[in-house]
């Protein structure tokens, strides 16, 4: 793999810590500044809104810009967010930090994955988004653990310090690494916005919202789940965050080999494990060793979805694949913000603090029931093209996509 894939991995290490760490701490972050942990779940929302509002919006902005460049401009403005985020002096303004932090974060991650994908030779490129992944992987294992325990010992304040410091780091990582990348010859926001038009591109958006948002209704408040329920030490999330990100881990390690042989099998296995997970969860969640195993496999199988999910919608949209990959991180959060809401909801109508599992298995199901159908289709189009091929007796300028 080249070594520019370090610097992508850098930058979405950073990222991935800023995203994932304010889960853990919640508590902490409602404590200082007075208010509820639902309350403060808005939070993680806010960021994720950031990224809805951002991915099409500065993707639109930067179509012209060379990719290096788009990339180096979206790293300052996160490093920015993070800092004001760390500046804030109110719970008001703390929500403002976190959606400016958040606006670069899909956009990156859309210019980052058709970077990483042209990279590489054909056949591996799923591989190669993955390893971009990994960055967001090990920032769950290692930096929302290790900032979770900043958090606790010296404030939250300065959690996010650290977090644009790291920013800097991918800054120069991406300046030093990325091979200068000019702008595509047919570059340009009406050429984008035409690609967004594919049917496919439209329902693999909806199923990355649905499905994904089964993960973020749980892992929104995993830290209060393990300390009220399950019975952990406070000084134990950590941990319990830690093991959450080695699932995501085996998840972005098995996600890239097995989207490139076979995309929507892979797609529709990790939607339909994750919902089996979540249920078995609510059960399991009561018994410590139990719940840190099921915590394991939620993360890998979570995010086995992202790599099948980046590369169809990059694969359906392949002549102006750059919004069309930014918007599914646009979806990705939206799920994010839309479970974290669901299971706030849930859990202050009193329905307990397990409640948000089985509300994300529901979600989950929604998700599969999408990729399926949208499979359907996709195999549908692709006997008809052949059909008028044959009876026209030639080939047909574009097929749909080979996607398992």
């Amino acid at each position: 793999m080249p070594l520019a894939l370090l610097a992508l991995a850098v930058s979405a290490f950073g990222i991935g810590t800023t995203e994932f760490v304010m889960m853990g701490l919640l508590p902490n972050v409602a404590g200082d500044l007075g208010t509820s942990v639902p309350t403060a779940g808005y939070l993680v929302s806010a960021y994720a809104l950031g990224v809805v509002i951002g991915a099409p919006l500065l993707t639109a902005l930067g179509a012209r810009v060379p990719r290096k460049r788009m990339l180096l401009l979206l790293m300052a403005v996160f490093t920015v967010g993070n800092l004001a985020s760390a500046l804030a002096p109110n719970f008001g303004l703390l929500i403002a930090g976190r959606l400016l932090a958040g606006l670069p974060h899909g956009a990156f991650f859309g210019v980052g994955a058709v970077v990483a994908a042209r990279l590489v030779k054909e056949g591996r490129q799923a591989r190669a988004v993955a390893t971009m992944f990994l960055g967001l992987t090990v920032a769950n294992i290692v930096g929302v653990p290790a900032a979770t325990l900043l958090g606790q010992h010296l404030g939250w304040r300065a959690t996010f310090l650290v977090v644009a410091a790291i920013g800097l780091v991918a800054i120069a990582s991406l300046a030093r690494l990325i091979p200068p990348m000019p702008r595509e010859e047919h570059g340009g926001v009406a050429h984008e916005l035409r690609a967004m038009g594919n049917r496919q591109v439209v329902l693999g958006l909806v199923t990355a919202v649905f499905g994904f948002a089964g993960v973020f209704a749980v892992y929104s408040y995993l830290a209060s789940m393990m300390t009220e329920v399950s019975g952990f030490a406070e000084g134990s999330v950590p941990l319990v965050l830690a093991l959450f990100g080695a699932g995501m881990t085996l998840g972005a390690l098995a996600a890239g080999p097995l989207t490139d042989r076979a995309l929507r099998p892979t797609l529709y296995g990790a939607l339909g494990a994750l919902a089996v997970t979540l249920v078995v969860f609510t059960f399991v969640v009561h018994v410590k060793w139990a719940a840190l195993i099921c915590v394991v496999i939620l993360g890998a199988v979570g995010f086995m979805t992202t790599t099948p999910l980046q590369m169809l919608v990059m694969q359906k949209a392949r002549h102006a694949p750059t919004l069309a990959s930014a918007s599914n991180h646009s979806a990705f959060n939206l799920a994010n913000a839309g479970g974290a809401w669901v299971g706030g909801v849930a859990i202050a109508a009193g329905w307990g603090w397990t409640s948000p599992a089985l509300v994300g298995a529901v979600l989950a199901v929604v998700g599969l029931g999408i990729a399926v159908t949208a499979g359907l289709l996709d195999r549908g189009a692709a006997a008809s093209s052949r059909v008028v091929a044959s009876s026209e007796d030639e080939v047909p300028a574009e097929l749909p996509d080979r996607v398992g």
